[in-house]
């Protein structure tokens, strides 16, 4: 199967019916694990990219948050939020067929605090640089929670099985 055009096939069959354009396909062992367009217009969910959804289908299927082992096919260069996501999930490979430059001719999805153009570099920033008004508001009751964690799982710091550099 190619899944390369299947990918841009769940893409269009959005498109065509009143979604946005966009769509990912996660293979694993040459078979499609999981695929999604971009639900966020047909949800009003702002989280509901085809990344996302996804990855959180592949993940059920098989029972774990990380996905060795599989090449994620996404339309275009993930948007920060996704991009996040690929990281934390830790497939073998991410397959983009577009970049902005290809899209932004056609497309822009810019918004009060999110402006692909600089938002990559917001991340850079120290919190209190960044466009979206953020605080600190620091409690030791809340650092006890990561203390419980630890304490729960035998004094171990990271999560178990989780696939480290």
């Amino acid at each position: 199967m190619d899944f390369i055009q299947r990918t841009i096939d769940i893409a269009l069959k959005n498109v065509e019916e009143g979604g946005r354009p966009f769509a990912t396909v996660i293979v694993k062992d040459g078979e499609i694990l999981a695929e999604s367009p971009n639900l966020v217009a047909q949800t009003s969910d702002p989280t509901a990219h085809a990344e996302i959804l996804a990855i959180r289908e592949a993940c059920t299927r098989l029972g774990t948050e990380h996905l060795t082992g599989a090449t994620i096919y996404v339309l275009a260069h993930p948007c920060p939020m996704c991009l996040g996501s690929l990281y934390y999930c830790s497939p073998d490979e991410v397959v983009f067929l577009t970049g902005r430059e290809d899209y932004e001719p056609h497309y822009v999805d810019d918004r009060k605090y999110f402006e692909l153009n600089t938002f990559y570099a917001e991340f850079a920033k120290d919190w209190s640089e960044r466009r979206l008004p953020m605080r600190h508001e620091p409690r030791d009751a809340a650092t006890d929670v990561y203390r419980a964690w630890q304490q729960r799982n035998g004094g171990e710091r990271r999560v178990a099985g989780a696939p480290t550099a």
